[in-house]
């Protein structure tokens, strides 16, 4: 069975990765690193807290055993960063650092959850998407065995919303259909399953792809089409 480190495990997408792989035979030990411990609680879990986020990347050649899998659901805003230069650091920088370090020990398979519409026409000009690009990039240039990339719409079903207003218009499209809703956005959970889907399907043998780029149709085929508890 597959053993899995996720980074970002407090947030929307984080959590959800988390609880998915507790209840997942696929994976026997799974390990946490964050600046404050999940409140998920499973025997097969060890959540290990380390306030220095600078640490966190030399912490993944200490884990026994060694992680086959790393998930990255790591992400702040630019407000909770306290600017841009913060966020930079968080988003981009932490990010790179910990593919990088992740490489070094030996990981097989690393997950990112990256963003849809970071590869547009004007995504040059946006600093959200030019970290976006800088991760999934260097991901790529590292050569992991199989790299997989999920780039989700609109994250929803946030219980602390980041932005309320869109995030409250992009919940209530499933009133105009089902179908509108799927191409903007879609649930923390479901994207959490995806991410986890991808990655049993990369230890069965079943990736598409070494570089695997995981869109949102597919995060929705995954993660709820043809998801099963």
């Amino acid at each position: 069975m597959a053993t899995a480190v996720v980074f970002g495990c407090t947030g929307a997408v984080g959590s959800q990765i988390l609880s998915t792989l507790l209840a997942s035979n696929a994976f026997s030990s799974v390990k946490t690193v964050s600046r404050r411990l999940p409140n998920a609680q499973s025997p097969k879990l060890q959540a290990l807290e380390e306030g220095d986020i600078s640490k966190w990347g030399g912490i993944i050649s200490s884990l026994s055993p060694k992680p086959s899998v790393v998930f990255n659901a790591v992400g702040t805003t630019r407000a909770t960063a306290g600017g841009i230069q913060n966020q930079w650091k968080i988003d981009h920088d932490l990010c790179i650092e910990n593919a990088k370090a992740a490489k070094e020990t030996g990981v097989k398979t690393y997950v990112f959850i990256s963003s849809a519409g970071t590869r547009g026409c004007i995504s040059g000009y946006v600093p959200y998407s030019k970290m976006k690009v800088g991760v999934e990039d260097a991901i790529k240039e590292l050569d992991f065995e199989h790299a997989i990339i999920l780039r989700p719409g609109m994250i929803l079903g946030r219980e602390k919303p980041k932005v309320p207003f869109l995030e409250n218009i992009f919940a209530n499209l499933n009133k105009l259909g089902q179908g509108v809703q799927d191409k903007l956005g879609q649930d923390q959970t479901i994207i959490g399953r995806a991410a986890v889907a991808a990655a049993g399907m990369v230890e069965e043998g079943k990736a598409p792809s070494k570089y695997w780029v995981v869109g949102q149709a597919d995060i929705l085929k995954f993660g709820r089409d043809e998801w099963k508890k």
